[in-house]
């Protein structure tokens, strides 16, 4: 999977999902729920004790399915490269580092930084960055967006940290290229209810998908 197609797939799904649990179990059972609710982006977080082993857990259960399996919360160029090695198909950081861009460009992985201003958006956009998180999101809202993009009208944005049926609708509205959800989705493992993640997942990529349409008609 090169980069182009991970990107197209990421817009396509629309919906991220931030996978973090305490242990590789408890991961692989969140993902799996995720992926029957018809989100097929997941970001396996490196908070995870074992991250890398859910990554290739997950790649091999999903080989004849396009799944597309992250890493998250990926602080440095090292953490990033076990990350690729284990087959991680794109790499989300909670904000910008030089030394990781350039690793993910090295190995050709989309790389997805968090920013919060426009002077640090366009440094991410200098190292080759193709997508910015917003994290976190709830701090400015959806208004943020349309406010970058009147400088910056190419930069692709996704949300993360706020992100809930709630407000999707206005976080695409306003060009959002993706959204990420966390704790609003997977709240249920907690309680190991897992068909209530697999529910929200429905949920989520049934809203996204509707919005998406509208917006292009």
């Amino acid at each position: 999977m090169n980069r182009v197609t991970v990107l197209n797939d990421l817009e396509k799904s629309g919906v991220i999902a931030v996978v973090r649990a305490n242990s590789v179990d408890k991961a692989l059972k969140i993902s799996r729920a995720i992926v029957k609710g018809g989100i097929e982006a997941l970001e396996i977080t490196f908070t995870i004790p074992g991250a890398e082993k859910v990554i290739i857990q997950l790649k091999d259960e999903y080989r004849d399915q396009n799944v597309i399996v992250g890493a998250g919360t990926v602080l440095d160029p090292i953490t990033a490269r076990a990350a690729i090695m284990a087959g991680a198909a794109y790499i989300v950081s909670p904000t910008f580092n030089k030394e990781t861009a350039k690793i993910c460009n090295l190995y050709q992985i989309p790389y997805i930084p968090g920013c919060l201003s426009v002077g640090e958006i366009q440094e991410a956009l200098t190292y080759g960055t193709d997508i910015i998180k917003l994290f976190p999101g709830n701090v400015f809202g959806p208004s943020f967006i349309k406010s970058v993009k009147g400088p910056l009208p190419h930069v692709n944005i996704m949300p993360s940290g706020g992100v809930s049926l709630d407000n999707i609708k206005e976080w695409i509205d306003a060009g959002a290229v993706a959204v990420s959800v966390g704790g609003n989705l997977t709240r249920g493992a907690e309680t190991g209810d897992y068909d209530n993640i697999t529910e929200l997942a429905k949920q989520y990529q049934q809203v996204y998908i509707a919005e998406k349409r509208g917006n292009e008609v």
